[in-house]
């Protein structure tokens, strides 16, 4: 009955269009104010959980992947692997399509965010698409399809995310995302391919070996940022936090030094617009902590793990009911703030039924990218629509046979664990 009522408050807030931070944190008020004992301890707790909840190591990585995503961008860093991505696949049938989504691919083991992604890549490639001949429609749903790897092939945001709300390894998820970032991005080119062959669309020249060196030197120095993130993090160099700090700091040498298209005067801009950001993402960090710590309080997780373990569940229907509830939640909530209320909820269950809690964060990752790209409020969807000027119903329904992918996708993550954890059981033996 508390969680019905917790609920309740929070979905009646949400329908009512309070942004989701400032939703959770009045629930929480709500639930105490109106349904439990309230005190003055009671006011202190709710003081100290607002600011002891960033007071976490992990999460200082999120401003600094923000602030090194931003000048990856401003530093026109994108362009240049965008111009190595196209020599690499653009002779071949869909080339240029398959180009966004390797892209997207390189761009995302920099960048950490699925948004950023689309923006720095959509910006170059989906003009060019559409001048190349591709159906508006089409090259839109691949760059707002390809922009989710953001935040399943590491460094993400979303993983760091998880690993504050259940104390598992930032490291450990970010080695486990590899492969299934990169298997889904072949998928897409995949079908990219399939399409253009069915549909004769162009296709480029293909570029001379001294072209696709050439473009790989002018891309090196960006690219190299994941060798020194998943290199220093997996060699013991520094911790997912320091690896996020470093990155910020390259990114800028990158940009001021080496390809000197960020210029001083463009520097209090960028860190303007990273600082936005960040404070948007840990303020909704802050309340969705805050509203976990009243779940918690209340034994809800404690109470739905009994629950669970007495309906005798299969870890396969358990699996299956988590993946419904996620898709459920990404109709109305951002990836971060589900992550933050569901995933104590869930981990409990998961480790009753043997099930290993890496790849229920893998499984978590991969439907927040779904959620990142159906309506009402998938972020990539919104990027996507500034950069194409179409409206958001039409954005819509170019995704939506990619929701399609995604979804049989994300059944082939629930339940083939191998994919998420060979790599991690591998190095972490």
């Amino acid at each position: 009955m508390t969680f019905l009522i917790i609920i309740s408050i929070l979905l009646l807030l949400l329908i009512t269009g309070t942004p989701i931070s400032i939703a959770l944190g009045m629930t929480v008020l709500t639930f105490l104010l109106g349904f439990s004992t309230f005190s003055m301890d009671t006011v202190n707790i709710i003081s100290q959980r607002l600011f002891t909840g960033l007071e976490s190591y992990a999460i200082m990585a999120v401003p600094f992947f923000v602030l090194s995503g931003q000048f990856l961008i401003d530093g026109k860093i994108a362009k240049r692997i965008i111009r190595f991505a196209n020599n690499v696949v653009g002779w071949m049938p869909g080339g240029m399509a398959m180009a966004a989504v390797l892209a997207s691919a390189f761009f995302a083991t920099i960048s950490g965010s699925s948004p950023a992604t689309v923006m720095a890549i959509g910006s170059v490639m989906l003009p060019a698409m559409v001048a190349a001949g591709y159906p508006k429609r089409f090259a839109v749903g691949v760059i707002a399809t390809s922009g989710s790897l953001g935040i399943l092939i590491p460094p993400s945001i979303v993983m760091i995310i998880y690993a504050v709300a259940t104390s598992e390894s930032a490291g450990k998820m970010f080695i486990a995302g590899i492969v299934p970032g990169f298997l889904l991005a072949l998928i897409m080119m995949s079908l990219v391919y399939v399409q253009a062959k069915r549909h004769n669309f162009p296709t480029q020249p293909k570029p001379t070996a001294k072209e696709l060196w050439e473009s790989f030197r002018d891309a090196w120095w960006g690219m190299f940022l994941v060798v020194i993130i998943i290199g220093g993090i997996y060699g013991g160099i520094f911790t997912p936090t320091e690896a996020a700090a470093v990155a910020a700091v390259y990114a800028f040498l990158a940009a001021m030094l080496i390809y000197r298209d960020l210029k001083w005067k463009e520097v209090p801009k960028v860190l303007l617009s990273a600082a936005n950001t960040s404070a948007m993402l840990l303020y909704i960090i802050t309340n969705a902590i805050l509203f976990s710590f009243l779940m918690t309080t209340e034994q809800i997780p404690q109470s739905m793990s009994a629950w669970v373990v007495a309906q005798n569940l299969e870890p396969w229907m358990f699996l299956l009911v988590v993946n419904l509830a996620l898709i459920a939640a990404g109709q109305f909530m951002e990836p971060s703030s589900i992550v933050l209320i569901l995933a104590p909820l869930f981990l409990p269950i998961a480790k009753t039924l043997g099930i290993d809690p890496i790849h229920l964060g893998i499984i978590m990752v991969v439907n927040m990218e779904i959620g990142m790209i159906h309506p009402p409020v998938g972020l990539n969807l919104f990027v996507a629509s500034h950069l194409a000027k179409m409206g958001l119903t039409e954005v819509s329904i170019a995704t939506l046979p990619w929701v399609g992918v995604m979804l049989l996708y994300l059944g082939l993550i629930t339940y083939v664990p191998e994919i998420s954890m060979w790599l991690p059981n591998l190095l972490y033996k």
